[in-house]
């Protein structure tokens, strides 16, 4: 059988390998995506796009139970699980389809298989028919990663459950567990019990969002627990006796161990990269628990083979493996490319109140050395925020005391996942605290309080 040969192979069509081939299309170069299952990978399928949308119900439905504060009537408000999932599906299928169309426009050859590498510059892919080889000079691995399971805790689709029987649920939970409360547990809680479910997080760090800045992680647990969810922080979930409908959990907390029962577990305990079956040990790539060690610009240390996304460590972000897909593609086609900086990258939880955050939290730029310089703003003291009815919120600056540079900025509240960005270009122009100052902020908007942060940390606040 006859060897096709490319420019370049992508291993993935997730957020990073689909943008990849995108990019190196631009670019001149005659490209291959190999896909085992979905085009636009967990992110569009079973991650990113269909939890926004189930969220998104989710907060239609807070609202609706609103109406009376708003002037407005509604009345036998529920909700049909079934069609807010339906929706979802519909949402991602829609989306999935477009990212077919788009490497089609872009003439890129895409192969539906499972790919291995079996020696450098070769790729070796199982269809349907048979098996395909194919050859480039440069490879790009973006096969991204799937949710880790803990022994004893794993998933059987009808008592315990992953993102995926979360997002495709056989029934409502009554009584519901959320094992793990980083981006996906949290969200996944927020959802179940605005609908109604008895929600429970069980989180081993010592706070909910650990990764997120302290101040804010308190200011969301206090919400979420205004909401009605148990939260047990520095706990840990040891064993689940699985009966007929219900599942008995031993929760180790404060080093005694209690029991619970509930209809529904979902385990959110982090990724693991999908790294087997591949042939990457074989060409003398290294691997770290799972994850491929690379250097800034994604290169593996094999000459032509980058890994890119969740398979090449954190921050596990579908914006960020674009980012390094649009790199790499560049690079590879001799044009200059900048390394992703992880600190340069926002991260953003859709829970209600939402949550975003980019750079340093305060305790890490301490640790780092810095002399900083913090300013708050409440959502009380901003005029939009009362007038849409969310008045609960923060948004927080930290800045190097001596420089002026914004070294992180952490927001909880309302829309903050899309009011972060301004902070995220903001560090990319390498901007200082007198140019945020300078800046005009349009009124009413939530974004004043963005302005209102920066003079806080400079003494000069004005509207509190």
């Amino acid at each position: 059988m006859a060897t096709k040969s490319f420019d370049l192979i992508v291993i993935g069509a997730g957020p990073g390998g689909y943008v990849a081939a995108i990019r190196g299309a631009q670019l001149g170069l005659k490209v291959a995506v190999v896909e085992r299952e979905h085009l636009g990978g967990i992110c569009l399928n079973w991650g990113c796009i269909p939890t926004k949308a189930l969220l998104r119900s989710s907060e239609v439905f807070h609202l609706m139970h609103r109406a009376k504060e708003f002037g407005l009537k509604a009345d036998n408000i529920d909700y049909d699980i079934d069609a807010v999932v339906k929706r979802s599906r519909g949402v991602a299928k829609q989306l999935s389809g477009g990212i077919g169309h788009l490497l089609k426009k872009n003439k890129v050859t895409v192969i539906m298989g499972a790919a291995t590498i079996p020696a450098k510059g070769k790729v070796s892919v199982k269809t349907d028919k048979g098996t395909e080889e194919l050859t480039a000079k440069n490879i790009i691995v973006a096969t991204g990663a799937r949710a880790r399971e803990l022994p004893g805790l794993e998933a059987d689709g009808d008592l315990v459950w992953t993102y995926k029987h979360a997002l495709n649920p056989p029934r409502m939970p009554k009584k519901l567990l959320v094992i793990g409360s980083g981006a996906i547990g949290i969200e996944f809680a927020s959802f179940y019990n605005t609908l109604g479910a008895d929600t429970t997080v069980v989180e081993v760090m010592d706070r909910v969002l650990p990764v997120e800045d302290a101040e804010i992680s308190v200011f969301a647990r206090k919400q979420f627990k205004k909401q009605g969810m148990k939260i047990m922080e520095k706990a840990m979930v040891k064993q689940l006796d699985r009966g007929k409908g219900t599942v008995t959990a031993h929760i180790e907390v404060g080093g005694k161990v209690e029991t619970q029962d509930f209809d529904t577990v979902i385990s959110a305990v982090g990724i693991v990269g999908n790294v087997e079956g591949l042939g990457l040990e074989g060409l003398g790539v290294k691997i770290d628990r799972t994850h491929v060690i690379t250097d800034e610009f994604c290169r593996t240390g094999i000459d032509g083979l980058y890994a890119i996304g969740d398979i090449a460590g954190a921050p596990w972000l579908a914006h960020k493996a674009s980012h390094e897909g649009v790199m790499v593609a560049d690079l590879i086609a001799g044009k200059h490319a900048h390394p992703v900086k992880p600190e340069s990258i926002a991260g953003c939880t859709y829970c209600h109140p939402q949550v975003a955050s980019v750079g340093y939290t305060e305790a890490k730029a301490k640790e780092l050395g810095y002399d900083v310089k913090v300013g708050r703003f409440p959502f009380i003291g901003n005029g939009k925020a009362i007038a849409l009815g969310e008045p609960e919120g923060l948004i927080k600056t930290v800045f190097d005391a001596k420089t002026g540079e914004l070294l992180g900025a952490h927001m909880v509240g309302a829309e903050v996942t899309e009011l972060i960005q301004g902070y995220v270009i903001g560090r990319q122009l390498e901007t200082t605290e007198e140019d945020l100052i300078n800046t005009v902020f349009p009124h009413p908007t939530l974004s004043e309080m963005m302005h209102e942060s920066v003079l806080d940390a400079f003494d000069r606040m004005i509207h509190m």
